[in-house]
């Protein structure tokens, strides 16, 4: 039986693999594309949906408007189809809220439900040809085979936990946070420690404290308070299309020292208006004499013992003076971010034929597609995992809008050499 072959095969469903759905559409719309994604419905940090809490970038850095400003995919056409176009503008932000923008994410991925497997996980890549690779999925019980000409990894983030440390029954992933919570129901706990110093962290604290009004929360973390994120106007540049630029043709060294330069616009950094509320209620509850939101600064965890029905057990060291303290918790919540998942671990056979770097890292070209030695003419391009390559901005949401279009007209550029006269 004949297999017919995709122009697009895409490996996950998020914000990334979502808007380049939309950028085939709008750029190139006899595209044959499929995404599969593992979960079974589309979610995005669905744990991390905490009410008030906004989006870090303006509401113009959607899916497409950077882009095609004039998009029927874009935030705006959202809030007009949701009959708020009005009431955003007399709200005068450009940061809605994440629940809101969480809305319009799945808003836009209704519209492509026909091109997209949820609750299918691809579980093998390798050449058939040189021209197309076969990707293998397994949907239940069942494997697939489909044949494509490029491949989009947009597998999206890990959690990490620090080394030794397993999630379980009182050890949670702020991944995670209402998703537990929400196991519980009327939980009561008497005491929370979250670690960690960046925006989950202190998005975390503020909500566990404001929800449960009986618990002492504790904010562990080793810096002496938490450090306000840089998005002042110049910083800000760093998330310009043409930043990507000047970063990939960078030396290595100036790479480096761009990265470092710009880790306050992104890492371990916390908006100041929620710094600020934190800092507010800590003085307050000093001087009422009834402190819940306890800051336990210059700190570090040093162990912690998941005693299941009991709780957990946490030790925790004062760094100056080496002071340690145990601390019996209901639940230890981590706010210690993600990493990007390693493209050879998706690529299979396929990894054999793309270029890595001295670092083990695939060598990763300008529109996103990783190097590949001579002969094979499919590509495999990267959503995520190019940071090392592409900088900072790269794989954010900052960049979706921009990247996506690079990554449709590279393989429109392709396909036409490929196959001349298409």
């Amino acid at each position: 039986m004949h297999t017919p072959v995709r122009d697009v095969v895409g490996i996950g469903f998020g914000p990334s693999n979502l808007a380049l759905a939309v950028a085939l559409e709008e750029e190139h719309g006899g595209a044959d594309a499929v995404f599969f994604e593992k979960q079974p419905a589309f979610g995005w940090h669905r744990g991390m949906l905490i009410d008030g809490a906004t989006m870090q970038v303006h509401f113009l850095k959607d899916l497409v408007s950077l882009r095609n400003p004039a998009s029927t995919y874009s935030f705006l056409a959202y809030l007009h189809a949701r009959g708020r176009l009005v009431d955003f503008v007399n709200h005068k932000t450009m940061y809605p809220t994440r629940l809101e923008f969480h809305d319009y994410l799945e808003w836009a991925a209704a519209a492509f439900e026909d091109r997209v497997r949820y609750g299918t996980e691809v579980v093998a890549l390798r050449p058939h040809d040189d021209e197309t690779l076969e990707v293998v999925v397994r949907r239940g019980d069942e494997l697939e085979t489909h044949l494509t000409r490029n491949v989009v990894i947009g597998a999206g983030l890990e959690p990490v936990l620090p080394e030794g440390v397993q999630a379980g029954e009182r050890i949670w992933h702020t991944e995670d946070l209402l998703t537990r919570l929400a196991e519980r129901g009327d939980w009561d706990p008497r005491r929370i420690v979250v670690v960690g110093a960046g925006q989950s962290a202190a998005e975390a604290v503020e909500y566990l404290h404001r929800t449960f009004t009986r618990a002492e929360v504790c904010a562990v973390f080793a810096r002496y308070g938490y450090s306000p994120a840089d998005d002042s106007s110049f910083a800000n540049r760093i998330f310009d299309p043409e930043a990507v630029d000047h970063y990939y043709a960078a030396p290595g060294d100036v790479k480096r020292m761009l990265f470092e330069y710009s880790r306050n616009t992104n890492y371990s950094v916390v908006d100041l208006d929620l710094i600020d509320e934190l800092y507010r209620r800590a003085y307050a509850e000093k001087v009422a004499g009834a402190e819940r939101l306890r800051i336990l600064n210059v700190s570090r965890v040093l162990d912690v013992a998941d005693r299941g029905a009991g709780g957990a057990r946490v030790r925790v060291a004062f760094l100056p003076t080496g002071e340690v303290a145990d601390l019996d918790a209901d639940a230890v919540v981590y706010a210690t971010g993600y990493r990007e998942r390693d493209p050879f671990d998706l690529l299979g056979e396929a990894g054999a034929h793309c270029r890595s770097g001295p670092d083990g890292r695939p060598v990763v070209e300008r529109d996103y597609r990783i190097a590949a030695e001579p002969g094979p003419e499919w590509g495999v391009y990267l959503q995520g995992a190019t940071e090392h390559s592409h900088g900072i901005a790269s794989s954010l949401l900052s960049m979706t809008a921009v990247r996506t279009g690079e990554i449709v007209r590279s393989m429109a550029r392709r396909s036409a050499r490929v196959t001349p006269g298409v």
